[in-house]
């Protein structure tokens, strides 16, 4: 009976450790510590936040439109962001989903943009990155910035870009941004998002 009861809980214990989620889903693992960084959520001109939904509600080729999260500013080391996109509507094109931002230079340093049909591009040099952004498709996306260094994007695992980085201040965003050639409507629904720094 002692045996039994033994054998039953190794047996437990066994599963609880097969059973147990995976600790790092982020790429390049190894050495990262997760992080939550605070966060304000921008809408201006026909975006709408709802959670993690951003909408774009208008077809305005002009203006500010844009429908965001925020992310606090970081300085120097190596910071990795990860989230899941869907994009469940796009009526428009040339929509701003992820952007690392460089506060130093006042402007955008890194957008992942997406177009009508699916491709999914680095705004900056325009590069296509991948055709995996079809309406309805669920995409992962990875950036790990090593501030001063370089800065390098992964779709749904395999890296697709990589672009060299100054030093100075930067932060995170993504939803839904009309880019300075693109117009709405569209709605992107976002999930799973986490942050590791090292």
């Amino acid at each position: 009976m002692r045996t039994k009861i033994l054998a039953t809980a190794g047996l437990t214990a066994a599963c609880g450790l097969l059973l147990a989620p995976t600790a790092h889903a982020e790429v390049e693992p190894g050495g990262w510590t997760s992080v939550s960084p605070t966060f304000n959520v921008q809408e201006r001109g026909c975006g709408q936040v709802d959670n993690l939904t951003f909408q774009l509600t208008c077809s305005t080729a002009s203006g500010d439109q844009r429908a965001e999260r925020r992310y606090a500013t970081y300085t120097g080391g190596t910071r990795q962001f990860e989230g899941y996109f869907r994009i469940s509507s796009m009526g428009g094109t040339r929509i701003s989903l992820k952007q690392t931002f460089n506060e130093s230079a006042a402007g955008p340093f890194f957008m992942l943009a997406a177009e009508r049909g699916g491709r999914l591009y680095a705004v900056h040099g325009g590069d296509t990155l991948s055709n995996a952004g079809t309406v309805g498709a669920n995409v992962r996306v990875n950036t790990v910035h090593q501030v001063g260094n370089e800065h390098r994007t992964y779709i749904n695992g395999s890296l697709k870009h990589t672009y060299s980085s100054p030093g100075g201040s930067f932060y995170d965003k993504f939803g839904a941004y009309r880019t300075s050639s693109g117009n709405g409507p569209a709605t992107v629904v976002w999930s799973n998002v986490k942050f590791w720094r090292k």
